[in-house]
Protein backbone atom coordinates (compact mmCIF):
# COMPACT_ATOMS: atom_id res chain seq x y z
CA UNK A 1 0.00 0.00 0.00
CA UNK A 2 1.66 3.27 -0.72
CA UNK A 3 1.98 6.41 1.85
CA UNK A 4 1.70 10.09 1.49
CA UNK A 5 0.56 11.57 -1.75
CA UNK A 6 1.08 8.26 -3.57
CA UNK A 7 -1.71 6.68 -1.22
CA UNK A 8 -4.17 9.39 -2.15
CA UNK A 9 -3.58 9.14 -6.26
CA UNK A 10 -4.09 5.09 -5.37
CA UNK A 11 -7.52 5.76 -3.55
CA UNK A 12 -8.67 8.19 -5.96
CA UNK A 13 -7.59 5.53 -8.96
CA UNK A 14 -9.59 2.60 -7.13
CA UNK A 15 -12.87 5.02 -6.77
CA UNK A 16 -12.51 5.63 -10.20
CA UNK A 17 -12.07 2.38 -11.00
CA UNK A 18 -15.69 1.40 -9.38
CA UNK A 19 -17.11 3.73 -11.47
CA UNK A 20 -16.25 3.00 -14.33
CA UNK A 21 -17.00 -1.29 -13.21
CA UNK A 22 -20.44 0.26 -11.52
CA UNK A 23 -21.66 1.51 -14.94
CA UNK A 24 -20.76 -1.30 -16.68
CA UNK A 25 -22.33 -3.78 -14.24
CA UNK A 26 -25.55 -1.84 -14.65
CA UNK A 27 -28.21 -3.88 -16.47
CA UNK A 28 -29.54 -2.75 -19.28
CA UNK A 29 -26.46 -0.34 -19.48
CA UNK A 30 -24.28 -1.05 -22.68
CA UNK A 31 -21.62 0.49 -24.46
CA UNK A 32 -24.37 2.78 -26.40
CA UNK A 33 -26.36 3.76 -23.03
CA UNK A 34 -22.92 4.17 -20.73
CA UNK A 35 -21.74 6.37 -23.97
CA UNK A 36 -24.71 8.60 -23.61
CA UNK A 37 -24.70 9.16 -19.71
CA UNK A 38 -21.50 9.97 -19.99
CA UNK A 39 -22.01 12.49 -22.77
CA UNK A 40 -25.19 14.14 -21.10
CA UNK A 41 -23.21 13.54 -17.15
CA UNK A 42 -19.45 13.04 -17.68
CA UNK A 43 -17.31 10.65 -16.50
CA UNK A 44 -17.89 11.66 -12.97
CA UNK A 45 -21.73 11.60 -12.49
CA UNK A 46 -22.49 9.00 -14.90
CA UNK A 47 -21.55 6.14 -12.49
CA UNK A 48 -23.07 8.08 -9.03
CA UNK A 49 -26.66 9.33 -10.78
CA UNK A 50 -29.69 9.93 -9.34
CA UNK A 51 -33.44 10.25 -10.91
CA UNK A 52 -32.69 13.68 -10.59
CA UNK A 53 -29.47 13.69 -13.27
CA UNK A 54 -30.68 11.24 -15.47
CA UNK A 55 -34.20 12.93 -15.89
CA UNK A 56 -32.41 14.81 -18.57
CA UNK A 57 -30.73 12.30 -20.53
CA UNK A 58 -32.76 10.81 -23.45
CA UNK A 59 -33.63 7.62 -24.14
CA UNK A 60 -32.72 5.95 -21.30
CA UNK A 61 -34.42 2.33 -20.65
CA UNK A 62 -36.76 2.37 -17.89
CA UNK A 63 -34.12 -0.65 -16.62
CA UNK A 64 -30.91 1.57 -16.09
CA UNK A 65 -32.87 4.34 -14.71
CA UNK A 66 -34.37 1.39 -11.67
CA UNK A 67 -30.65 0.29 -11.20
CA UNK A 68 -28.03 2.70 -11.80
CA UNK A 69 -27.39 4.01 -8.26
CA UNK A 70 -28.50 0.76 -6.90
CA UNK A 71 -26.40 0.30 -3.59
CA UNK A 72 -26.08 -3.58 -4.53
CA UNK A 73 -24.66 -2.64 -8.14
CA UNK A 74 -21.97 -0.84 -6.46
CA UNK A 75 -21.15 -3.63 -4.10
CA UNK A 76 -20.76 -5.89 -6.58
CA UNK A 77 -18.08 -3.75 -9.09
CA UNK A 78 -16.33 -3.81 -5.73
CA UNK A 79 -16.52 -7.23 -5.58
CA UNK A 80 -15.34 -7.25 -9.33
CA UNK A 81 -12.38 -5.14 -8.36
CA UNK A 82 -11.08 -7.90 -5.28
CA UNK A 83 -11.34 -10.39 -7.61
CA UNK A 84 -9.45 -8.90 -10.65
CA UNK A 85 -6.83 -7.74 -7.90
CA UNK A 86 -6.54 -11.43 -6.52
CA UNK A 87 -6.63 -13.05 -10.45
CA UNK A 88 -3.66 -11.07 -10.94
CA UNK A 89 -5.75 -9.09 -14.09
CA UNK A 90 -5.52 -5.43 -15.16
CA UNK A 91 -8.50 -3.01 -15.22
CA UNK A 92 -7.85 -0.32 -18.29
CA UNK A 93 -10.40 1.98 -18.14
CA UNK A 94 -11.42 4.78 -20.54
CA UNK A 95 -9.75 7.71 -18.59
CA UNK A 96 -6.52 5.20 -17.96
CA UNK A 97 -3.22 6.51 -20.06
CA UNK A 98 -2.97 2.75 -21.16
CA UNK A 99 -6.46 2.57 -22.79
CA UNK A 100 -6.03 2.72 -26.80
CA UNK A 101 -6.58 5.51 -28.72
CA UNK A 102 -7.55 3.34 -31.59
CA UNK A 103 -10.10 2.31 -30.08
CA UNK A 104 -11.38 5.23 -28.56
CA UNK A 105 -12.38 5.83 -32.09
CA UNK A 106 -14.93 2.94 -32.67
CA UNK A 107 -19.03 2.79 -32.66
CA UNK A 108 -19.34 2.15 -28.74
CA UNK A 109 -16.02 1.39 -27.48
CA UNK A 110 -15.61 -0.94 -23.79
CA UNK A 111 -15.60 1.46 -21.06
CA UNK A 112 -13.69 -1.23 -19.52
CA UNK A 113 -11.04 -3.74 -20.74
CA UNK A 114 -9.91 -6.66 -18.79
CA UNK A 115 -6.13 -7.08 -19.44
CA UNK A 116 -4.39 -10.75 -18.04
CA UNK A 117 -0.99 -9.90 -19.11
CA UNK A 118 0.76 -7.00 -20.43
CA UNK A 119 -1.36 -4.07 -20.61
CA UNK A 120 1.39 -1.72 -22.03
CA UNK A 121 0.99 -3.94 -25.10
CA UNK A 122 -2.97 -1.76 -26.22
CA UNK A 123 -1.06 0.79 -27.53
CA UNK A 124 1.55 -0.77 -29.40
CA UNK A 125 1.30 -0.79 -33.25
CA UNK A 126 -0.54 -3.74 -34.16
CA UNK A 127 -2.73 -5.92 -37.02
CA UNK A 128 -5.12 -8.62 -36.71
CA UNK A 129 -5.22 -11.97 -38.80
CA UNK A 130 -8.20 -14.05 -38.34
CA UNK A 131 -9.53 -17.10 -40.35
CA UNK A 132 -11.10 -20.02 -40.48
CA UNK A 133 -11.31 -22.53 -37.29
CA UNK A 134 -11.31 -25.64 -40.01
CA UNK A 135 -8.34 -24.37 -41.80
CA UNK A 136 -6.65 -26.15 -44.28
CA UNK A 137 -3.02 -26.82 -44.47
CA UNK A 138 -2.73 -24.13 -47.31
CA UNK A 139 -4.79 -21.46 -44.54
CA UNK A 140 -2.39 -22.40 -41.75
CA UNK A 141 1.16 -22.19 -43.46
CA UNK A 142 0.36 -18.59 -44.27
CA UNK A 143 -1.28 -17.61 -41.08
CA UNK A 144 2.00 -18.79 -39.54
CA UNK A 145 4.28 -16.81 -42.07
CA UNK A 146 2.65 -13.34 -42.22
CA UNK A 147 2.50 -13.66 -38.53
CA UNK A 148 5.89 -14.68 -38.06
CA UNK A 149 6.50 -11.44 -40.68
CA UNK A 150 4.60 -8.87 -38.70
CA UNK A 151 5.90 -9.95 -35.31
CA UNK A 152 9.95 -9.57 -36.48
CA UNK A 153 8.87 -5.99 -38.17
CA UNK A 154 7.56 -4.86 -34.65
CA UNK A 155 3.87 -5.32 -34.57
CA UNK A 156 1.90 -6.61 -32.34
CA UNK A 157 -0.51 -9.91 -34.11
CA UNK A 158 -3.90 -9.44 -32.71
CA UNK A 159 -6.41 -12.60 -32.86
CA UNK A 160 -9.24 -13.95 -30.98
CA UNK A 161 -8.05 -17.38 -30.11
CA UNK A 162 -9.86 -19.53 -31.63
CA UNK A 163 -8.94 -22.98 -33.87
CA UNK A 164 -7.79 -22.59 -36.77
CA UNK A 165 -6.14 -19.61 -38.09
CA UNK A 166 -6.40 -17.54 -34.77
CA UNK A 167 -4.08 -20.19 -32.91
CA UNK A 168 -1.48 -20.25 -35.41
CA UNK A 169 -1.60 -16.53 -35.62
CA UNK A 170 -0.35 -16.52 -31.84
CA UNK A 171 2.30 -19.21 -32.19
CA UNK A 172 3.76 -17.94 -34.90
CA UNK A 173 4.23 -14.58 -33.32
CA UNK A 174 5.36 -15.43 -30.47
CA UNK A 175 7.96 -18.10 -31.84
CA UNK A 176 9.16 -15.22 -33.83
CA UNK A 177 10.21 -13.55 -30.58
CA UNK A 178 7.00 -11.20 -31.31
CA UNK A 179 4.20 -10.58 -29.28
CA UNK A 180 0.55 -11.14 -29.44
CA UNK A 181 -3.49 -10.35 -27.62
CA UNK A 182 -5.76 -12.28 -27.76
CA UNK A 183 -9.16 -10.81 -27.35
CA UNK A 184 -11.95 -13.29 -25.98
CA UNK A 185 -15.75 -13.59 -25.75
CA UNK A 186 -15.67 -14.59 -22.40
CA UNK A 187 -13.98 -13.51 -19.06
CA UNK A 188 -10.14 -13.68 -19.08
CA UNK A 189 -9.67 -16.02 -16.40
CA UNK A 190 -11.44 -18.76 -18.85
CA UNK A 191 -9.27 -20.56 -21.12
CA UNK A 192 -11.37 -20.74 -24.22
CA UNK A 193 -11.49 -23.47 -26.19
CA UNK A 194 -9.88 -26.10 -24.11
CA UNK A 195 -7.62 -26.95 -26.64
CA UNK A 196 -5.88 -23.57 -26.64
CA UNK A 197 -5.23 -24.45 -22.78
CA UNK A 198 -1.67 -24.21 -23.10
CA UNK A 199 -1.48 -21.11 -25.47
CA UNK A 200 -4.01 -18.91 -23.51
CA UNK A 201 -1.13 -19.60 -20.65
CA UNK A 202 1.91 -18.93 -22.92
CA UNK A 203 -0.40 -15.64 -24.17
CA UNK A 204 -0.43 -14.40 -20.47
CA UNK A 205 3.15 -14.55 -19.89
CA UNK A 206 4.79 -13.13 -22.73
CA UNK A 207 1.67 -10.82 -24.56
CA UNK A 208 -2.19 -9.92 -23.42
CA UNK A 209 -5.81 -11.79 -22.69
CA UNK A 210 -8.07 -8.94 -23.31
CA UNK A 211 -11.51 -8.82 -23.01
CA UNK A 212 -14.65 -6.90 -21.70
CA UNK A 213 -16.87 -9.02 -20.04
CA UNK A 214 -16.68 -9.64 -16.36
CA UNK A 215 -14.55 -12.56 -14.78
CA UNK A 216 -16.58 -15.76 -14.86
CA UNK A 217 -18.38 -14.76 -17.97
CA UNK A 218 -19.29 -17.75 -20.09
CA UNK A 219 -18.48 -18.00 -23.40
CA UNK A 220 -21.58 -18.03 -25.09
CA UNK A 221 -22.02 -17.73 -28.78
CA UNK A 222 -23.96 -14.25 -28.96
CA UNK A 223 -20.84 -12.64 -27.94
CA UNK A 224 -17.89 -13.33 -30.15
CA UNK A 225 -19.69 -11.30 -32.84
CA UNK A 226 -19.11 -8.37 -30.54
CA UNK A 227 -15.98 -8.80 -29.17
CA UNK A 228 -15.06 -8.61 -32.92
CA UNK A 229 -15.20 -4.68 -32.73
CA UNK A 230 -11.98 -4.84 -30.19
CA UNK A 231 -10.28 -6.99 -32.50
CA UNK A 232 -10.15 -4.77 -35.30
CA UNK A 233 -10.16 -1.20 -33.36
CA UNK A 234 -7.30 -2.57 -31.64
CA UNK A 235 -5.55 -2.77 -35.24
CA UNK A 236 -4.21 -0.56 -38.21
CA UNK A 237 -5.82 -3.59 -40.15
CA UNK A 238 -7.20 -6.36 -40.86
CA UNK A 239 -5.71 -9.64 -42.71
CA UNK A 240 -8.18 -12.67 -43.61
CA UNK A 241 -6.96 -15.89 -44.61
CA UNK A 242 -9.56 -18.51 -45.44
CA UNK A 243 -13.04 -17.37 -44.68
CA UNK A 244 -16.05 -19.26 -45.67
CA UNK A 245 -19.09 -17.60 -47.09
CA UNK A 246 -20.61 -16.91 -43.89
CA UNK A 247 -17.16 -16.64 -41.81
CA UNK A 248 -16.97 -14.49 -38.20
CA UNK A 249 -14.09 -13.31 -39.83
CA UNK A 250 -15.80 -11.26 -42.68
CA UNK A 251 -18.04 -9.68 -39.50
CA UNK A 252 -14.28 -8.60 -38.27
CA UNK A 253 -13.74 -7.32 -42.11
CA UNK A 254 -16.75 -5.62 -41.94
CA UNK A 255 -16.42 -3.84 -38.81
CA UNK A 256 -12.97 -2.86 -39.95
CA UNK A 257 -14.10 -1.38 -43.31
CA UNK A 258 -16.64 0.84 -41.10
CA UNK A 259 -14.29 1.64 -38.80
CA UNK A 260 -11.88 3.30 -41.54
CA UNK A 261 -9.05 0.16 -41.18
CA UNK A 262 -7.33 -1.64 -43.90
CA UNK A 263 -8.36 -4.86 -44.51
CA UNK A 264 -5.90 -7.21 -46.65
CA UNK A 265 -7.30 -10.60 -48.07
CA UNK A 266 -5.23 -13.75 -49.07
CA UNK A 267 -6.26 -15.61 -51.97
CA UNK A 268 -6.78 -19.19 -52.17
CA UNK A 269 -8.30 -21.94 -54.13
CA UNK A 270 -11.18 -20.88 -56.54
CA UNK A 271 -13.01 -24.40 -55.53
CA UNK A 272 -12.43 -24.23 -52.11
CA UNK A 273 -15.24 -22.83 -49.83
CA UNK A 274 -13.38 -21.58 -47.57
CA UNK A 275 -11.96 -19.32 -50.21
CA UNK A 276 -14.87 -17.93 -50.46
CA UNK A 277 -15.34 -14.74 -48.21
CA UNK A 278 -11.47 -13.70 -48.77
CA UNK A 279 -12.48 -13.63 -52.71
CA UNK A 280 -15.61 -11.55 -52.06
CA UNK A 281 -13.76 -9.69 -49.21
CA UNK A 282 -11.25 -8.79 -53.04
CA UNK A 283 -14.19 -7.83 -55.31
CA UNK A 284 -15.34 -5.28 -52.20
CA UNK A 285 -12.44 -3.21 -52.10
CA UNK A 286 -10.01 -5.31 -49.88
CA UNK A 287 -5.93 -5.18 -50.65
CA UNK A 288 -4.96 -8.47 -51.67
CA UNK A 289 -2.02 -9.81 -50.38
CA UNK A 290 0.34 -12.50 -50.71
CA UNK A 291 3.36 -11.64 -48.32
CA UNK A 292 4.36 -9.29 -45.41
CA UNK A 293 5.84 -6.88 -47.74
CA UNK A 294 2.48 -6.58 -49.38
CA UNK A 295 0.82 -5.25 -46.31
CA UNK A 296 4.01 -2.82 -45.22
CA UNK A 297 3.83 -1.35 -48.73
CA UNK A 298 0.10 -0.61 -48.04
CA UNK A 299 0.67 0.95 -44.88
CA UNK A 300 3.61 2.93 -46.29
CA UNK A 301 5.69 0.94 -43.26
CA UNK A 302 9.17 2.82 -43.97
CA UNK A 303 11.11 0.21 -41.85
CA UNK A 304 13.35 -2.34 -43.69
CA UNK A 305 11.81 -5.70 -45.22
CA UNK A 306 13.94 -8.21 -43.19
CA UNK A 307 11.31 -11.61 -44.27
CA UNK A 308 13.94 -14.44 -45.48
CA UNK A 309 11.73 -17.42 -47.01
CA UNK A 310 11.44 -20.16 -45.16
CA UNK A 311 14.58 -22.29 -44.99
CA UNK A 312 14.24 -26.15 -45.57
CA UNK A 313 15.44 -28.76 -43.36
CA UNK A 314 17.42 -30.71 -46.19
CA UNK A 315 18.87 -28.39 -48.52
CA UNK A 316 18.03 -29.74 -52.27
CA UNK A 317 21.54 -31.10 -53.33
CA UNK A 318 21.05 -33.60 -50.00
CA UNK A 319 18.63 -35.63 -52.20
CA UNK A 320 18.51 -38.34 -53.57
CA UNK A 321 17.01 -37.54 -57.65
CA UNK A 322 13.97 -39.92 -56.87
CA UNK A 323 13.56 -38.12 -53.72
CA UNK A 324 13.92 -34.37 -55.91
CA UNK A 325 11.50 -35.83 -58.40
CA UNK A 326 9.39 -36.37 -55.71
CA UNK A 327 10.12 -33.01 -54.29
CA UNK A 328 9.64 -30.93 -57.51
CA UNK A 329 5.76 -32.51 -57.82
CA UNK A 330 4.59 -31.14 -54.50
CA UNK A 331 3.24 -27.88 -54.21
CA UNK A 332 1.66 -25.81 -51.20
CA UNK A 333 -1.41 -27.36 -51.70
CA UNK A 334 -1.97 -31.19 -50.68
CA UNK A 335 -1.51 -33.75 -53.05
CA UNK A 336 -2.76 -37.78 -53.09
CA UNK A 337 -0.45 -39.97 -53.03
CA UNK A 338 -1.81 -40.90 -56.61
CA UNK A 339 -1.08 -38.42 -58.17
CA UNK A 340 2.46 -38.33 -56.84
CA UNK A 341 3.01 -41.71 -58.39
CA UNK A 342 1.33 -40.89 -61.37
CA UNK A 343 3.72 -37.98 -62.06
CA UNK A 344 7.24 -39.65 -61.06
CA UNK A 345 6.05 -42.92 -62.32
CA UNK A 346 7.60 -44.67 -59.42
CA UNK A 347 6.25 -48.15 -57.81
CA UNK A 348 3.23 -47.32 -55.16
CA UNK A 349 5.62 -49.00 -52.81
CA UNK A 350 8.47 -46.92 -53.30
CA UNK A 351 6.95 -43.13 -53.35
CA UNK A 352 5.60 -44.24 -49.80
CA UNK A 353 8.91 -45.03 -48.51
CA UNK A 354 10.55 -41.81 -50.01
CA UNK A 355 7.96 -39.28 -48.92
CA UNK A 356 8.14 -41.18 -45.28
CA UNK A 357 11.90 -40.49 -45.54
CA UNK A 358 11.28 -36.60 -46.55
CA UNK A 359 8.85 -36.14 -43.99
CA UNK A 360 11.76 -37.23 -41.33
CA UNK A 361 13.84 -34.92 -42.73
CA UNK A 362 11.53 -32.02 -42.46
CA UNK A 363 10.83 -31.65 -46.54
CA UNK A 364 7.58 -32.84 -46.86
CA UNK A 365 4.12 -33.00 -44.66
CA UNK A 366 1.10 -35.43 -44.58
CA UNK A 367 -2.20 -34.82 -44.62
CA UNK A 368 -5.25 -37.36 -43.59
CA UNK A 369 -6.00 -38.99 -47.13
CA UNK A 370 -2.45 -39.77 -47.76
CA UNK A 371 -1.93 -36.27 -49.22
CA UNK A 372 1.64 -34.47 -48.88
CA UNK A 373 2.68 -30.98 -49.50
CA UNK A 374 5.77 -29.57 -49.70
CA UNK A 375 6.74 -27.22 -47.05
CA UNK A 376 8.66 -23.73 -47.83
CA UNK A 377 6.41 -23.97 -51.23
CA UNK A 378 4.85 -20.75 -52.21
CA UNK A 379 1.33 -21.29 -54.11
Amino acid sequence: MPDGPDKKDFYRKIMALLDWLTLTLTPGCGPATARRLLDHLGETGAATATPATMAGVPGLREEVRRHLGDPAIRQRAAEELERCQRAGVNLVAWDDPRYPALLKEIANPPLVLYVKGDATLLAAPALAVVGARAATSYGQKIAGEISAGLARHGFTVVSGLALGIDGMAHRHALRAGGKTIAILGCGVDLPYPAQHRDLYQEIAGQGALVSDYPLGTPPEGFRFPARNRIISGLCRGVVVIEAAKHSGSLITAELAMEQGREVFAVPGRVDSAKSEGCHRLIREGATLIHTVADILVELDYSAPVAIKAPRPAAATQELSAEEQSIVACLEAYPKDIDTIITTTRLSAQRVATLLLGLELKGVVASHPGQQYLRLGATS
